[in-house]
């Protein structure tokens, strides 16, 4: 655990512009509390939903490294090294992914499996993605290879703190990250962040969105989470969206603002919230005239 205890600062240091765009929200009238009624969203996400989200559009996206593996013990390890370093500029978060994975050869649970303590940091000495260095790689790596040992696989890790009284994913998030930080590797690690720190976990999200989802866009190797509890992986551009769609008024993108959004999604699709995340993710990314026309045709405002 006190590997990754302020995880959730590295989250806040690398989302400048999301900061940015808070301190605007502030600034500006208040929204009202009442947006699009829920028939008019569900026609805009689902507009949206029908062009984007295609294969087509995943890249560029650390998303397309899972789908270079068939084996889901591998494709697990894959997903969770790719969304771990999910931030930053895109071609490096590429980059960095690849080197990694290179590095571990064609199977990255049997690199885990052979590896030793020894071997791990000497294969990423001088590893570096913007704030993450090699030696917190290499505990995360270390802690991964600790979960595989202990429970076999990480969704039997993630499955052994599943409570069917859970409203959502995230009891089991703390109990998993908990786990992966077992090792006590110091007191900071920027590729994991602690539920408990109240930060929105966008890439542990994104993470579960990978494993649990299977259609075009999604892999799925996970049969032990329901789509229906997951939580929106927050970002930029879904809190900017949601924001002047009304589905949240809060200032702060943390994670009571991440459950907020879902809670809203759960009202047009309440078996599968996160639906809707990859278009509108591509479409924030891509065309930012194009999203504010839409936005603007439904609701008056522009994103």
């Amino acid at each position: 655990m006190a590997g990754f205890q302020r995880a959730d600062s590295q989250e806040k240091r690398s989302g400048n512009d999301l900061h940015e765009h808070q301190r605007n929200v502030r600034t500006k009238k208040r929204l009202p509390e009442r947006g699009l009624p829920v028939p008019g969203m569900r026609v805009f996400f689902q507009e949206i939903y029908e062009r984007y989200h295609r294969a087509e559009y995943i890249s560029p996206d650390p998303l397309e490294f899972l789908y270079l593996y068939e084996d889901p013990l591998d494709r697990e390890i894959v997903g969770m090294i790719a969304s771990s370093l999910a931030y930053g500029r895109v071609a490096q978060i590429l980059k960095s992914v690849a080197s990694v994975l290179k590095a571990m050869g064609p199977s990255p649970r049997g690199f885990l499996e052979e590896a030793s303590e020894t071997s791990v940091r000497e294969a990423f000495r001088g590893f570096k993605h913007r704030f993450t260095t090699d030696r917190e790689l290499a505990d995360l790596l270390l802690g991964i290879r600790d979960v595989i040992r202990k429970h076999g696989s990480l969704q039997a890790c993630f499955l052994a703190g599943i409570s069917p009284r859970d409203e959502d994913v995230l009891p089991a998030l703390s109990v998993f990250v908990r786990e992966l930080g077992m090792r006590g590797c110091g007191d900071y690690n920027s590729l994991i962040s602690i539920p408990e720190k109240k930060s929105a976990c966008k890439r542990l999200n994104l993470f579960l969105r990978w494993m649990t989802r299977s259609d075009e866009i999604d892999p799925g190797c996970w049969t032990c989470v329901s789509p229906a509890k997951l939580i929106v992986p927050l970002d930029t551009h879904m809190y900017r969206i949601c924001t002047v769609l009304g589905m949240t008024s809060r200032s702060q993108a943390d994670m009571r603002t991440a459950r907020e959004i879902t809670d809203g999604f759960k009202k047009i699709d309440k078996s599968d919230p996160v639906r809707y995340d990859f278009s509108l993710t591509r479409l924030g990314i891509r065309k930012v005239g194009e999203l504010s026309s839409l936005v603007g045709r439904y609701t008056g405002r522009t994103a």
